[in-house]
């Protein structure tokens, strides 16, 4: 056959045409399966923060359920009230993969928590700069003087703090003492290695995990406090002992952070306090 013939020329045009339109709606139906392709969307709960050391560590992005640390603060009014639900949307559910959650601003502490306006801090405590002003400042704050004033600038914060005022709670156990001197004798049952310190008359010092030490000789009120250096919790038992000036402070590990204590005062009448 004649390839030049208007017939075969013809035809040749048609099956170009037909061939040509198949390619360009191939094109435009593949562009739209790429198109129709959800997403990723990157975690703002990622698993991290529900993991050791980070569950006891580390504030939450607002929306995320919350981790140990975020619901030990919370209880205390440390936190500002949320602003978002406590429960993430679908698309934030977390997928089982830890990350970082880029877009995600963890949660402040409460620069002005409640305890400062509650009894004994709101008469005996002053407020930081920029909060409202408690019984106590606006006290000073009505004598013309201002909270700077009134006290010297406060101590830098350390690792370990020394407790609330023991009149807040009822006594844990009490003790016999001689001449206001108490034995303790500190044991460390968990698999971690712990920090203590009585505050005033040692320096910070480590006790290994599955091994204890005696403290000799110590003149009341002592205040002895501890923590896990890998940032879990501490269950604390006490135990009197019959011999006179003498206790056991046993810790144990726990998972509980309402169980968690990390301090132990002992007044100068043997009654002691745990928080």
């Amino acid at each position: 056959m004649n390839k030049n013939t208007p017939a075969v020329r013809k035809y040749t045009g048609l099956f170009s045409a037909i061939c040509g339109g198949l390619l360009i709606s191939g094109t435009v139906i593949s562009q739209r399966a790429v198109a129709q392709q959800p997403t990723s969307q990157i975690n703002p709960c990622p698993s991290i923060y529900y993991e050791e050391p980070h569950n006891n560590r580390v504030l939450v992005p607002q929306g995320c359920p919350p981790n140990a640390l975020t619901q030990k603060l919370a209880a205390q009014g440390m936190l500002p009230p949320p602003t978002a639900p406590a429960t993430p949307a679908p698309s934030q559910i977390p997928l089982g993969v830890g990350g970082e959650a880029f877009g995600s601003e963890p949660l402040a502490v409460n620069p002005c928590p409640r305890i400062f306006y509650e009894e004994p801090h709101n008469n005996q405590v002053l407020v930081p700069e920029g909060c409202p002003p408690n019984a106590l400042t606006q006290q000073l704050l009505a004598q013309g003087m201002t909270p700077g004033q009134a006290v010297p600038a406060r101590p830098p914060v350390t690792a370990i703090q020394p407790p609330l005022p023991a009149e807040q709670q009822p006594p844990s156990t009490k003790i016999a003492l001689a001449n206001g001197r108490v034995n303790i004798r500190l044991v460390n049952d968990t698999g971690a290695e712990v920090t203590y310190e009585v505050i005033g008359d040692t320096p910070a010092r480590s006790l290994a995990g599955k091994s204890d030490t005696m403290l000799r000789d110590l003149t009341t009120p002592v205040t002895l406090t501890f923590f896990r250096e890998d940032g879990g919790l501490l269950q604390v038992n006490l135990q009197p002992s019959e011999e006179t000036q003498m206790m056991e402070v046993r810790l144990n590990a726990t998972t509980d952070v309402m169980e968690d204590k990390n301090t132990v005062r002992i007044q100068e009448d043997g009654t002691v306090f745990l928080n």
